[in-house]
């Protein structure tokens, strides 16, 4: 991979340092956005999902790439992939709180539902570093298999389970134990990995067969596939739903979550990216890579409904709506 591309006492309102303001209340974030990194232009951008519009946008440098939210969903971790460090935003106030540099190619990353870790993918390195959130300092690691990219921990919180890219794999982790249980085949090149909100099953975006694999957790055996659009990238569930970005083919390929049957390709963008629904799954959200916009679409109808005008190259690889 490219590294790159691996890329609100007195009505006064005083911005917070390198913090643009687009639109919006006066120092306080909306309650209902999406927060995008856009790798080329080393930003940030908040969007208000209601308006589908962006409303501050902040330098974060290192071609920001991955983000995941703390369980209040108030603090977001971001990877820069070149900077090679974790950046802690405070997604309230819009600024940049704290870094921590991790040296190889920080990637994906995930957040436990409870406890004060997350977990980056280290492409380079092979293995997956857990930081404490706490102290933002790094608190171990795990060896995983080659260029491990999208994480994921299971909702009850024991398990998180890495795409290993390079490897054709996923490797599930206990994470009390810090262990890696298993390493189960899927199909070539994993990238996002996303799992089910019963923690049941867990879906890969396999980048070079064009499918998604499905894994039932439990046994961690694969229990069957999908037929994507080309180069799929990520995956979300919503009303019942699968929906992977097809980066090449500039498509949403949707499929029924229970029988793994295609249901239909919807024409999205230019390179479509992180896909993410919103807490009821009402929408789901795509960052277009080459548009530079931030897509909606609505899960039922399987139309596309609205779009934000973002920072260059949103990627927005992981979790980004809170």
């Amino acid at each position: 991979m490219n590294a790159s591309r691996v890329r609100r006492k007195l009505g006064l309102c005083l911005p917070a340092l390198g913090v643009l303001t687009l639109a919006g209340p006066c120092g306080a974030a909306a309650a209902h956005e999406a927060i995008v990194t856009g790798q080329p232009s080393d930003s940030v951008s908040f969007v208000d999902l209601s308006a589908m519009k962006e409303t501050g946008r902040i330098h974060a440098g290192g071609k920001p790439a991955g983000i995941a939210l703390s369980p209040d969903k108030a603090t977001a971790y971001v990877t820069a992939p070149d900077g090679k460090e974790l950046i802690e935003i405070d997604a309230v106030s819009r600024a940049i709180k704290r870094r921590l540099v991790l040296g190889g190619a920080p990637l994906g990353i995930a957040a436990h539902p409870t406890r004060p870790e997350v977990y980056v993918a280290d492409w380079y390195a092979h293995k997956v570093i857990i930081v404490d959130t706490g102290t933002l300092s790094v608190s171990g690691e795990i060896a995983v298999g080659q260029s491990p990219s999208g994480l994921a921990v299971t909702p009850d919180g024991r398990l998180l389970l890495s795409a290993d890219r390079d490897s054709d794999a996923v490797s599930i982790i206990d994470i009390g134990t810090r262990t890696r249980l298993a390493s189960v085949e899927v199909g070539n090149r994993p990238f996002g990995i996303t799992i089910d909100a019963s923690g049941q099953r867990a879906f890969t975006a396999n980048v070079k067969s064009d499918d998604v694999t499905v894994i039932e957790i439990a046994t961690k055996k694969v229990i069957g596939r999908v037929a994507a659009g080309r180069r799929p990238y990520a995956v979300a569930l919503a009303q019942g739903r699968g929906f992977v970005t097809d980066q090449y083919g500039g498509t949403v390929t949707v499929f029924d979550q229970s029988t793994l049957q295609p249901i239909k390709r919807i024409a999205a963008c230019d390179h479509p990216e992180g896909i993410e629904p919103d807490a009821d799954g009402a929408n789901v959200y795509v960052a277009c890579w080459g548009d530079d916009v931030l897509l909606r679409i609505d899960p039922r109808s399987l139309a596309v409904t609205g779009k934000a005008a973002v920072s260059s190259g949103p990627r927005a690889f992981g979790k980004f709506i809170r």
